[in-house]
């Protein structure tokens, strides 16, 4: 079963934030927040997870108030249906809320909705048109280096923290729990190796936790390998468009390519490499192990795996 895509095509230019909206809106948040965590309702509002905003969204409030400058076009000229159970109208604030806890916890749509004082059918069209705006307005913030400049930057960082010469990315992947409809649930495909129902979430991430690129919608039982492999990145290393930019020498006289690194899940490949395996390692290879192990930490750390 190949990824789930969007049938929504984008437009050619995305709409960046204003600064200054961005900062008035992070100052309004805070008064927003106060009335906000007063009507959680349910099982959230007796966890420990409702104490910090933090907590609840997985993201800072200067980073909510940003996303919310982003989409609050898009899902302000469509507040028309999007409202409380007591009839009062959502903001910018409230949708963008409801959206990231859904896609957050992995909660059910009716989960979501006894939480916050909302019909399940408005948690799904609020998440819907949010997940469409961020397509549109943020996805300038996904993408692999464009410039010389900047790819020299990130094998610069990757080379004096973790003494890997022209390293441009870690790669990792994580299962992203979700509740599938009464009638899907005898589909094993979804059934992680945990037993959960999940969608695998695989990305590159730079020294400082920033993604340059994504595949998601796999099922939860799909291999990393497979998802790498069915991948548009793979194709385009594999074709040498990509990962092929000026080789760097070494004190030994030998050349290194461009490449990325990835943990014992993924291949060894000519631009994508993995720690030595067995037990019986040399020192040098143990060293390099350890090296290795410690750069890769940026992409687990990015998907919420350490």
């Amino acid at each position: 079963m190949g990824p789930v895509k969007g049938c929504k095509r984008r437009r050619r230019h995305e709409k960046k934030a204003d600064p200054e909206a961005t900062e008035t809106a992070c100052h309004d948040s805070d008064d927003w927040w106060d009335g906000f965590s007063r009507r959680i309702t349910g099982p959230l509002s007796l966890s420990k997870e409702a104490d910090t905003f933090e907590s609840i969204f997985k993201i800072s409030r200067k980073t909510f108030s940003y996303v919310c400058s982003l989409v609050n076009n898009d899902l302000m000229a469509k507040q028309s249906n999007s409202a409380f159970t007591n009839g009062q109208l959502m903001s910018i604030n409230d949708q963008v809320a409801i959206a990231l806890r859904r896609l957050g916890s992995g909660d059910s749509l009716l989960s979501i909705g006894l939480s916050f004082g909302l019909n399940h059918s408005t948690v799904a069209q609020v998440t819907w048109r949010f997940v469409e705006a961020m397509e549109e307005r943020g996805l300038h913030h996904l993408r692999w280096p464009d410039s010389e400049q900047e790819l020299e930057s990130i094998k610069l960082k990757f080379e004096k923290i973790h003494g890997l010469p022209n390293c441009c990315g870690a790669i990792d992947a994580t299962h992203i729990r979700m509740c599938l409809p009464s009638a899907d649930v005898s589909n094993k495909v979804w059934l992680d190796p945990e037993k959960n129902y999940s969608m695998v979430l695989q990305a590159i991430v730079d020294p400082e936790l920033r993604f340059r690129d994504v595949v998601t919608g796999w099922p939860g039982s799909t291999s990393e390998f497979l998802i790498l492999r069915s991948s548009g990145f793979f194709k385009l290393c594999e074709e040498g468009r990509k990962l092929n930019g000026k080789m760097t020498l070494r004190d030994d006289g030998s050349e290194i390519g461009e490449y990325i690194i990835g943990d014992s899940a993924f291949p060894l490949l000519p631009w994508l490499i993995t720690p030595y395996q067995g037990v019986q390692l040399c020192d040098s290879m143990r060293e390099f192990n350890d090296r290795l192990v410690l750069a890769e930490v940026v992409a687990k750390e990015s998907i919420g795996e350490v």
